[in-house]
């Protein structure tokens, strides 16, 4: 049952908030299991992705992972239709840490060209609300996370705006009729490129959102000319080592109409980008070489690069690893990187910090993970948001959760 909280979450009180994206295929080959969250240090888990139907029906994308995996405590001989896989496990944890509240987050890079079709019609946006707060209601989420990576055009940003409105009223309604009104959170990944920013209705969106996401990484990578800074908070003065820049884009969604800069979640890497044949930052460069599971993109926990040395460009808030020898560069948050994001996110008064994706960091023992850093720092700073998660799951088919899995 629930585990005393740590000092720095602020209970039953709002706070920083620390989101981690949780992707279901990690059970696989990466290994990483709910269990290996770091619950105490996390106040919001994005998990991620479910798919969404031409008629905008969202529907799960691993059934296996979601809710058929057997972990060690789970009955084979339990009577009933019961949820196990992620979904049991995430709930469990919820029960263990109150101030831990979980999204299924819909979309992402590869689902994302599924959007704008529903979105365009009345009769898909209410199937995409309907369906995805049955999931909601079903699956034991305190929130619906929507990654639209991106709108394309103005008609495809004025549909983005509906879609919130209708999810929203959804969301509503049912909170009204199960939960009390409790509120039930709403929330999206946003881009950071000036271009994708500048088609979005900033203004009409915000009052629909409880928080915007911000994906202040992957600025530069393997499409680019010049190997480059892919998370840096500041510019440079140079477009090929520093592209796009993370203050520039607070600054754009704070001047286009986010209402409450602390509804505004700073992105954080758990990852790098690698640069072959490169003498650094701004130079040229021939491929990307391997990586942790991707070529050219390494997990932070294996960085840096055996033979490189780690650099810091403390006016940039950038950092990466360069191996002079081999030619090889990765781009990344160090520790000492990740302290200054995180003044950067007091001090600009945001509203946290956001990692894509969990399972790159260290495990929270480890002295160099950036997870841990990051939440304590926050704590300090002001301490995390301890708002209470929901429990209650009266419409859901599955057995265990309507109980509470007790």
């Amino acid at each position: 049952m629930a585990r005393p909280p740590p000092p720095w979450i602020n209970v039953g009180r709002p706070g920083y908030k620390t989101v981690g994206y949780f992707t279901n295929w990690g059970v696989y080959g990466r290994n990483y299991q709910p269990q290996d969250i770091p619950a105490e240090y996390i106040t919001h888990i994005l998990y991620s992705f479910a798919n969404i139907r031409p008629t905008g029906e969202v529907f799960l994308t691993d059934t296996y992972s979601d809710l058929e995996k057997h972990y060690p405590n789970d009955s084979w001989s339990e009577p009933g239709t019961n949820a196990y896989g992620c979904i049991k496990q995430l709930y469990l944890l919820k029960q263990q840490h109150r101030h831990l509240k979980t999204l299924l987050s819909i979309g992402g890079w590869t689902y994302s060209p599924n959007f704008a079709a529903p979105a365009s019609t009345p009769r898909g946006r209410e199937t995409f609300a309907r369906s995805a707060v049955h999931l909601l209601a079903d699956l034991g989420f305190d929130g619906i996370d929507i990654d639209w990576e991106y709108p394309a055009d103005a008609s495809q940003a004025k549909d983005f705006v509906i879609l919130l409105k209708d999810v929203r009223r959804v969301l509503d309604e049912y909170s009204a009729t199960h939960l009390g009104g409790k509120r039930l959170l709403l929330t999206i990944a946003a881009p950071c490129g000036p271009d994708n920013i500048r088609k979005l209705r900033i203004g009409d969106m915000d009052p629909y959102l409880d928080f915007w996401n911000l994906m202040c990484y992957d600025f530069s990578g393997s499409w680019d000319k010049n190997s480059g800074h892919m998370a840096n908070v500041f510019h440079s003065g140079r477009g090929e080592i520093t592209p796009f820049c993370a203050d520039g884009a607070v600054t754009m969604y704070l001047n286009g109409g986010v209402r409450d800069p602390r509804k505004i979640i700073f992105g954080l890497p758990l990852y790098g980008r690698a640069f072959e044949g490169t003498d650094g930052p701004g130079g040229g460069f021939q491929g990307v070489g391997e990586g942790s599971w991707e070529n050219g993109v390494w997990d932070y926990k294996d960085l840096p690069l055996k033979g490189s040395r780690e650099v810091v460009d403390p006016r940039l808030m950038a950092s990466w690893c360069h191996d002079p020898v081999n030619r090889k560069m990765v781009s990344y948050d160090t520790p000492e990187v990740a302290a200054m994001k995180t003044d950067y996110v007091a001090n600009r008064h945001l509203g946290g910090a956001m990692w894509w994706e969990l399972s790159g960091d260290h495990h929270v023992s480890h002295e160099r993970s950036l997870v841990r850093g990051t939440a304590e720092r926050l704590g300090r700073l002001g301490g995390l948001d301890g708002t209470e998660n929901t429990l209650y799951y009266p419409l859901s088919r599955f057995e265990n959760l309507r109980r509470g899995c007790v």
